[in-house]
């Protein structure tokens, strides 16, 4: 008998905990939750889940302050990251800190068990090939280890981030859709409706890493009404 997955829910809302915890255990998973934001920080860093399940808005510790925290000391870690605020600035926020992907509220459960399935899928089944991948400018990137070199400077990459550079780079003789990102990176069907505005905030978060000037890019550039390519020296 396989062992479940683990899901950690952090929520404050009592009736949206119990109503995830409950979703989450019919569709087989392992599930513990808390309202508190400290606590669920202090259950987070104990590395005994496959996935947590993030509110912005806690008492004791916002989800943008566990989220970083957690990204201190674990670059893999899945997170969704659940939100009432919509705006670019706070999903970005929320993604530049290292979340997986976001949901916003109100959201339909299906969707929500979709991103779930989605995110625990790529995690477990991420390339773990060692590559190095060289860029213009002097950029390498490490990815077997989340890492890369820009002349003195050190980078760091999320789990996701990586997924991105290395399905681009694997097919950099030509543009990659948005729609092909999250099938293929994401494991959202082609049909799911999910928006593609998270595929723009990671390659955006990329191209801040990666290119020398994250303005007018030569390494990870958009290919007008087809997507974006990677242009490698490798």
């Amino acid at each position: 008998m396989s062992k479940k997955l683990r899901i950690l829910v952090v929520e404050d809302e009592s009736a949206i905990r119990d109503g995830l915890v409950d979703v989450f255990v019919f569709h087989g998973y392992d599930v513990d939750s808390t309202g508190d934001g400290t606590d669920g920080l202090t259950k987070a860093l104990t590395g005994r889940y496959d996935l947590i399940v993030l509110d912005i808005m806690l008492p004791g510790m916002d989800g943008y302050a566990i989220c970083n925290e957690i990204r201190q000391v674990d670059r893999t870690q899945p997170i969704i990251m659940l939100t009432a605020r919509t705006s670019d600035e706070d999903i970005i926020q929320g993604l530049k800190l290292g979340a997986d992907d976001y949901v916003a509220k109100p959201f339909s459960v299906a969707q929500l068990v979709l991103r779930v399935a989605a995110v625990l899928r790529r995690s477990r089944t991420g390339i773990a090939q060692e590559q190095i991948i060289a860029l213009g400018g002097g950029i390498e990137i490490d990815t077997a280890n989340l890492a890369g070199r820009r002349g003195d400077e050190t980078l760091a990459f999320t789990r996701r981030e990586m997924d991105i550079l290395e399905y681009l780079y694997a097919n950099r003789e030509r543009p990659v859709s948005r729609d092909e990102l999250l099938n293929k990176v994401w494991g959202y069907a082609r049909d799911s409706g999910i928006e593609t505005r998270t595929v723009d905030i990671h390659i955006a978060k990329l191209r801040r890493k990666i290119e020398v000037e994250p303005g007018t890019p030569a390494n990870l550039i958009t290919v007008r009404g087809a997507g974006y390519r990677l242009r490698s020296d490798g």
